[in-house]
C-alpha cells in the first residue's frame, strides 16, 4: 500500500505531556509507540492553550447538555467564554493542517466526544455531554474520523478508526488532486470490497451515485460521494460481511485452483467464520493466490491492504 502523509490531532496528555489538571498525563503506549510510527501528531490541550495553568482547579460541565458551561468545581469560576474563544481560533489553525483524524481524551469536559458528565442545578450528573472543544471540532469537520483513546482498547473499534483514517487520507488526496468523474469512478472501484465489508446497502447507494455522475458537477459529485463514503465506513464491518467479501473474491480465481487448494481456502474461510482464526489467515491465503494468478481487479482492491500490516489490526479473533 502506498505510504500516505497522515496528520492527526490528539489530546496532548495522551502523548505523555503533563498538562492535565492534576499536573499528570495519560500517555497511551499504542498511540505513541505503535500508531505514532505512521502518523504525525498535532497535539492540542484546550485548557492549557486557553491560558489555564498546570496543575489547575478541576472543572466540569454544567447546565444544558447541548450548550453546557465549563465551570471549576470548588470556586465556581466560569471558563466557558475563554475556552470557546480559544477553540474558535485553534480550529482555524487546524483547518490549514489538513488533518485526517483526531484522538480525543475520554471523559474530558473539553475533549470527550461522548458520555461526558454534565451536572444539573442540583449537582446530579448525567452522561450525555460532549466536551466543548470536541463538539466544536466535530461540527466544523464532520467527515474527519474521531475517536477516544479509551475506545481504541477495543480491537474492532481500533481497526475501524484506523481504517477510516487511511481511507479519509486517500479521499483527501483525490479531492486535492482535482477529482473528476473518471477518477471518482476509479476510487469507487478500488474500494468496492472494503465498502461491502462495512455496508452492502451503502455500497449500492454509492454505486447509483457514481452511475449518475453525469448529472452532477464534479465538485458537487465529489462532496456528496465523500459524505456517503465516510458514512458507510463508519458502519461496523462484521464477520458475516467479511466472509461474504472473501467468497466473492474467491470467485475470481476458483476455477484456477486445484481441488485441494480450493478445499484449503474454503476451510480457512470457514474457520474464520466460526471464530477459530483471525481475518489475517484467509486474507493471507487470498493475497497469495491473487499474486500467483495476477488478478488485477482484485490486486488493486484497498480491502486487501487498507492499512500497514505492521499494525496487526486483522490479527484478533
Amino acid at each position: 500500500m502506498t505510504t500516505l502523509a497522515l496528520r492527526l490531532g490528539i489530546s496532548r496528555c495522551l502523548l505523555g505531556d503533563e498538562v492535565r489538571f492534576d499536573g499528570g498525563h495519560k500517555r497511551d503506549n499504542f498511540l505513541t509507540d505503535v500508531l505514532g510510527q505512521y502518523v504525525e501528531w498535532v497535539p492540542v490541550c484546550p485548557e492549557v492553550e486557553t491560558g489555564l495553568g498546570t496543575p489547575r482547579e478541576a472543572m466540569r460541565l454544567i447546565g444544558d447538555p447541548h450548550r453546557p458551561r465549563l465551570v471549576t468545581i470548588k470556586s465556581g469560576t466560569d471558563h466557558t467564554g475563554a475556552v470557546e474563544k480559544m477553540t474558535e481560533n485553534r480550529i482555524k489553525d487546524l483547518e490549514e493542517l489538513d488533518l485526517s483524524g483526531y484522538v480525543f481524551k475520554k471523559g474530558s469536559p473539553s475533549c470527550g466526544i461522548e458520555r461526558v458528565r454534565v451536572y444539573n442545578e442540583q449537582g446530579m450528573p448525567s452522561r450525555n455531554g460532549v466536551g466543548l472543544f470536541a463538539r466544536a471540532f466535530i461540527e466544523q469537520f464532520p467527515l474527519i474520523p474521531v475517536e477516544e483513546e479509551g475506545r481504541l482498547c477495543d480491537e474492532p473499534l481500533r481497526e475501524n478508526f484506523i481504517e477510516r483514517v487511511f481511507c479519509y487520507r486517500r479521499w483527501q488526496d483525490l479531492v486535492q488532486s482535482g477529482a473528476t468523474r473518471q477518477t471518482l469512478v476509479q476510487f469507487h472501484t478500488i474500494h468496492k470490497y472494503l465498502l461491502l465489508a462495512h455496508s452492502p446497502q451503502q455500497y449500492q447507494v454509492l454505486g447509483r451515485l457514481v452511475g449518475q455522475a453525469e448529472r452532477y458537477r464534479p465538485k458537487d459529485l465529489a462532496n456528496r460521494y465523500g459524505e456517503l463514503f465516510m458514512k458507510a465506513l463508519a458502519m461496523k464491518a462484521t464477520v458475516r460481511k467479511h466472509v461474504n467479501v472473501l467468497q466473492h473474491i474467491l470467485g475470481y480465481f476458483k476455477d484456477r485452483l486445484g481441488a485441494q487448494e480450493k478445499t484449503e481456502l474454503l476451510g480457512v474461510i470457514g474457520d474464520y467464520h466460526q471464530g477459530l482464526t483471525p481475518l489475517v489467515v484467509p486474507m493471507t491465503l487470498i493475497k497469495h493466490y491473487v499474486r500467483i494468478f495476477d488478478v488485477g481487479y482484485i490486486r488493486d482492491q484497498v480491502y486487501l491492504n487498507p492499512h500497514p500490516k505492521e499494525l496487526m489490526l486483522r490479527n484478533h479473533v
